[in-house]
């Protein structure tokens, strides 16, 4: 057919239509959003560990223990807006910074970090450690500091190092104090007047660098996010853009998501896990260490290094090896130190996907024996977001603990929960589910009897049909819970606190641009970051003065 100019004239109108709704949607804006009232998170675990290796090196030993957090809405990190110091969790932040600054001020260390040299090493210099507190106060509070606030530092290593006669002992014992301050162990929301919303406020450019570093990196800004925030330039999307560019492609993302994910899938437990060493002979602390580690390699390895569909976790076979998981998958591992390598199963093998990995299926069991409702209620909250409600306090488990029970397989001994009116609604929801995996054991090894009975896995979630743990994973991979979950768990984890009815409408759109954009994770992120929804900030109500009554007053 011959080309005509009315051909090529319609075809570019047409290219030009497609380009500019192209463009339109790049132009899109997540609906406002309400957002929430300033507060202040506590540094969770990792995140404070994470802080004093950048402020300080990697070298630095932080000891201690740390209070327990609530998880709430799947995940620890926003536990941390609802956290509070108890008084032994302050005096281990106590010991702890004492720790920290006495390693900072060591012969070995003390030069790398102390920006001048005292004029008499066994006297307070008020001009050198002036000096030091301006320069690591900045980045140990997040922000510039006033001259008054340099001057408690000060003030302590001066009284410090006149009764020690040690300049360098009285820097420890101010950056100690330093340590334990709220500027420092909280997430503080600090906020000014928005120029474009008369009587609003918003976050500051520290507080927005603060709340970008911790979801992105999981750790404090560094120095050229902090710069940024001097400048003032993290209020326009310009100079928003150039930074959060700059971290995704930073290494340290790389920490930031296993962190997340961490969180996300409670891996957390593998620091209490048990398994009965009779029953499971071939589990240890180093398999219970690895399978935590293979999981996240495998998700960093997806989802950061390829740039891959999210959905993929759940059923790509490619994955990481190393000596003790080789013992609990039954497979050869080439790497005569047990170290890690890259490994990928079969076709013909029975796993594929993160829901057949040791970590998955050894954490959400029992010490003795496997669990399909600890790993159903794991996928449908964890995974789903689906909220399965806790069971009642007078539940008898006697029937499905029976060791003389004529019901061989968990199929046949949990039939007890789902006919019980108290039990049926949660079982059938979590039950299902996690009988796909039951051909997998307490310690994540592949089975296919019990008690000398075949194990049935076949089954459906939401309607869609599995026939085995593989096909669970495929299940899980079509479930359109699965990526607005993904959504709603890091919108959560960024702004540290659960979506409220108001915040539904950006989710969603966050949600269909990630499946638009083929489900890749920095793709979410990104725009996530760039979103003025993530640094919503509401003012609490103006509240009348309360009504204090005289003496006389009998009202």
């Amino acid at each position: 057919m011959k080309m005509t100019y009315a051909h090529f004239r319609t075809g570019l109108l047409a290219a030009v239509a497609g380009l500019s709704l192209l463009l339109a949607g790049c132009d899109q804006k997540a609906p406002d959003v309400k957002g929430a009232e300033p507060t202040l998170r506590l540094l969770s675990e990792s995140q404070y560990r994470n802080t004093i290796a950048d402020l300080f090196g990697a070298h630095i030993v932080v000891g201690g223990t740390f209070d327990p957090l609530i998880r709430t809405n799947g995940l620890l990190t926003v536990g941390t807006t609802s956290a509070h110091i108890s008084p032994v969790g302050f005096e281990q932040f106590d010991r702890m910074a004492r720790s920290i600054a006495a390693q900072v001020m060591s012969e070995k260390n003390r030069d790398i970090i102390v920006p001048c040299k005292p004029a008499d090493a066994t006297k307070a210099d008020e001009a050198c450690a002036t000096k030091f507190f301006s320069t690591v106060g900045r980045m140990v509070f997040r922000r510039a500091l006033t001259d008054a606030e340099v001057q408690i530092p000060v003030a302590m290593a001066k009284e410090s190092a006149t009764k020690l006669n040690n300049f360098y002992d009285g820097l420890a014992s101010g950056l100690s104090g330093m340590l334990v301050s709220p500027a420092f162990l909280f997430n503080i929301d600090t906020t000014e007047p928005d120029p474009d919303r008369s009587g609003q406020r918003r976050l500051d450019d520290y507080a927005k660098a603060a709340r970008l570093s911790y979801f992105l990196w999981n750790t404090t800004p560094d120095d050229e996010l902090l710069r940024a925030a001097e400048k003032g330039e993290l209020q326009s999307h310009k100079g928003l853009k150039t930074q959060v560019d700059r971290m995704l492609a930073s290494p340290k993302l790389e920490a930031g998501m296993r962190a997340f994910f961490d969180d996300m899938l409670a891996f957390e437990g593998f620091s209490k896990i048990e398994k009965d060493s009779i029953i499971y002979p071939s589990f240890s602390a180093a398999v219970a260490e690895d399978a935590r580690e293979q999981t996240l390699r495998t998700i960093i390895d997806l989802l950061i290094t390829q740039d891959g569909d999210y959905r993929d976790l759940f059923t790509t076979r490619k994955t990481f090896m190393s000596g003790p998981l080789g013992r609990i998958y039954r497979v050869p591992v080439d790497r005569p130190d047990g170290g890690w390598t890259p490994f990928e199963f079969d076709e013909s093998d029975p796993r594929a996907g993160l829901l057949t990995h040791v970590s998955f299926t050894a954490l959400y069991a029992h010490p003795g024996r496997s669990s399909p409702t600890l790993r159903g209620r794991a996928i449908r909250e964890s995974l789903l977001c689906q909220k399965v409600p806790d069971p009642p306090g007078n539940v008898d488990f006697s029937l499905f603990n029976d060791p003389n029970s004529p019901n061989r397989t968990a199929r046949d001994r949990l039939t007890a929960h789902a006919t019980a009116p108290a039990c049926a609604g949660c079982h059938k929801l979590t039950d299902p589910v996690g009988l796909g995996m039951e051909q997998i054991d307490g310690a994540g090894q592949y089975r296919t009897t019990e008690n000398d009975a075949v194990i049935e896995t076949a089954g459906n979630l939401d309607g869609i049909p599995y026939t085995d743990a593989v096909s669970l994973g495929q299940a899980m991979r079509d479930n359109p819970a699965l990526p607005s979950c993904l959504v709603n768990r890091l919108y959560s984890y960024a702004t540290a606190r659960e979506p409220q009815r108001n915040d539904r409408p950006a989710l969603k759109f966050f949600t269909k641009n990630f499946i638009n954009d083929g489900y890749r994770l920095k793709s979410v992120l990104r725009e996530l970051a760039l979103s003025d929804t993530l640094y919503a900030i509401a003012m609490p109500p103006v509240r009348s003065a309360a009504h204090v009554p005289e003496k006389d007053d009998k009202s």
